[in-house]
């Protein structure tokens, strides 16, 4: 049985059902042109996931594979490839989203194709309703969850000492153009990215992340909303690009529990990660589309381009918009707000707040994005209701009191008392030379909003 083991989302030669199968083995990575097309070329996540194929590839090494890299179109990648040798099988972990299915759906043309369950605990099609259709409400879907979950979701993937690596061209980048073949060195420059330098917190490894945060998880649910206190697990890029097991991570939850943590409140966000995964499987339009109710958003060029230059003129926006832009991340509370803030506040489209992140966001991932931003703008499968809408400063009192985070993104207002950034008249008020003007008052945007959504929820 001759292999090609394809790496995708699982970057990591640890607890990988991939190198658990049998046979002659080609395991390859290949960088897609359709995704790499739309990527800035100092984009920060080809630089994390450059480090972590070239850590996969040297692991691999060391089992006596390899790891051939290639630069092009999936199926012109497997074109070639079948052009060189025979292959009986294609094996991946699979993926959720459309784009991902019909990519797969186009090699399995080729290949017979077998894909292997790995990126989240369940299966797209384990946790139903008992009429075997999706669960559109979390709550239920979650008990549910917790009912099914077994001994099974935790198993640990071992490598099959019998595999063995089929002789290639491992020290070189492949580069596929239709059936061109040429080769280059094995850098980022070579694919056309720029490296870039990552934060000591984005260069820990999944086990340095993991011992960090078993100090912070019993206190989770109570500080993981707080701004400044870093209380969260980190690991959101780990599970993204596969660093990270998320077998290996529900064993050490396993193990936090067993030594009196509370560990239910983390536990449940894994099973949301899954809930929204399962929605974007079964419900591929909501990727563009509405669920429900007809919400399109007022288009305003101007709007959108305040708030994606974090020139808003309210701090708590600005401050996330900034971090996302300096760092590609952004605190998942203030994720929250700057959603609402964007849908609500501004009016804008959610299609518009989702392509942002979507470029900017190191840890994007298409169900967890995508369904976010329909939950802030009332149109998603069980949604924030339509006239819940959050205020920035309220929101800001409460989660970063001192405002330390604000005045950590945004030191042109550190001279600014706190208590001034938590309302919004007083924070009017100023003069400030270095800041603009809000471009809405909370109130009477939040008031246009309503009258809004009733308006269209009358037509």
């Amino acid at each position: 049985m001759r292999r090609i083991l394809w790496f995708r989302r699982d970057l990591r030669s640890e607890d990988n059902p991939i190198l658990s199968l049998e046979g002659e083995v080609l395991p390859i990575f290949i960088f897609d042109t359709d995704i790499l097309a739309s990527l800035r070329c100092n984009d920060r996540r080809v630089t994390f996931i450059y480090s972590a194929i070239m850590n996969l590839k040297a692991s691999l090494r060391e089992l006596g594979l390899d790891l051939a890299i290639f630069y092009g179109k999936p199926k012109e990648v497997f074109g070639w490839l079948l052009s060189q040798s025979a292959f009986d099988t294609v094996c991946a972990s699979g993926d959720y989203d459309e784009y991902a299915r019909e990519r797969d759906r186009g090699i399995s043309h080729l290949l017979p194709f077998i894909d292997l369950h790995d990126t989240y605990i369940f299966r797209s099609d384990e946790v139903l309703k008992n009429d075997g259709t999706p669960y559109q409400v979390f709550t239920p879907y979650y008990n549910r969850a917790k009912a099914l979950f077994h001994q099974e979701h935790l198993k640990e993937y071992h490598r099959n000492e019998a595999l063995e690596r089929i002789p290639f061209d491992y020290d070189v980048l492949h580069r596929i153009q239709g059936t061109s073949h040429t080769t280059a060195p094995i850098r980022l420059e070579s694919i056309g990215f720029a490296p870039q330098v990552l934060s000591a917190r984005q260069l820990r490894t999944p086990k340095e992340k993991l011992e960090c945060f078993a100090a912070k998880i019993e206190n989770y649910p109570l500080e993981r909303d707080y701004m400044v206190l870093e209380a969260t697990s980190g690991l959101s890029m780990d599970l993204r690009f596969g660093t990270l097991s998320i077998r290996a991570l529900l064993r050490w939850i396993v193990a936090q529990q067993k030594e009196g943590k509370q560990t239910e409140p983390f536990f449940r966000q894994l099973i949301f990660r899954d809930f929204y995964a399962m929605l974007l499987y079964h419900f591929p339009y909501l990727s563009q589309k509405n669920f429900r109710y007809p919400f399109k958003g007022i288009p305003d060029q101007d709007a959108f381009n305040a708030f994606c230059t974090a020139s808003t003129g309210v701090p708590i926006i600005d401050a996330g918009v900034r971090e996302l832009l300096e760092s590609g991340e952004m605190h998942n509370r203030v994720r929250m707000i700057c959603a609402s803030f964007f849908t609500k506040n501004l009016l804008l489209p959610w299609q518009w707040g989702e392509a942002f992140f979507a470029e900017h966001l190191n840890d994007y991932d298409a169900a967890s994005n995508i369904l976010s931003w329909q939950w802030s703008a009332g149109t998603g499968i069980d949604p924030q209701p339509y006239f819940r809408i959050f205020n920035p400063y309220t929101q800001t009192a409460k989660f970063d009191r001192e405002c330390r985070y604000i005045k950590h993104h945004l030191p042109e207002l550190a001279a600014v008392p706190a208590k001034l950034l938590h309302t919004e008249d007083a924070f009017q008020n100023c003069l400030l030379s270095n800041y603009p003007r809000p471009i809405v008052n909370h109130k009477s945007s939040s008031q246009r909003a309503l009258d809004y959504f009733k308006s269209v929820l009358q037509q």
